[in-house]
């Protein structure tokens, strides 16, 4: 039976589903991956943007892996799109009283990535960079 948890259910055609807007919103993100490749501690920095649950985390990763989305070597990620992160129309700012998702610091301007998965943020100025990997 499907919960709230992320747990893997069965669907109708005998495959994984994963009940889980987190896995969505984790595979959208490592499509984004603006680097040739980053060691795995790093691809884990920006997972935990969307999640800090290890399973998930994990899911993600091994999703991406099956998907195609990335490669996996010896504690190396290869991602396989080009396809970045646009500043000029997927990177949004509101203003308002947020929390950074990644450090913890109050926002007055918080910066979202909006990715056809969802919304990913808030975060401030320099952690924007650091998510998308411009930094």
């Amino acid at each position: 039976m499907p919960g709230d948890d992320g747990s893997e259910t069965e669907g109708d055609g005998g495959g994984r589903e994963y009940d889980d807007d987190r896995v969505a919103l984790g595979l959208a993100l490592l499509e984004r991956l603006e680097h040739e490749s980053l060691p795995l501690p790093a691809v884990v920095d920006r997972i935990e943007t969307v999640t800090a649950d290890p399973t998930v985390t994990r899911t993600i990763l091994d999703e991406a892996e099956l998907r195609g989305i990335i490669d996996r070597e010896d504690g190396i990620v290869r991602p396989k799109s080009r396809q970045y992160v646009r500043f000029g129309s997927e990177v949004i700012t509101k203003e308002g009283e947020f929390t950074c998702k990644r450090c913890g610091s109050e926002l007055s301007t918080g910066h979202f990535v909006d990715l056809e998965a969802g919304e990913l943020g808030p975060f401030g100025s320099s952690c924007i960079r650091k998510v998308t990997g411009r930094e």
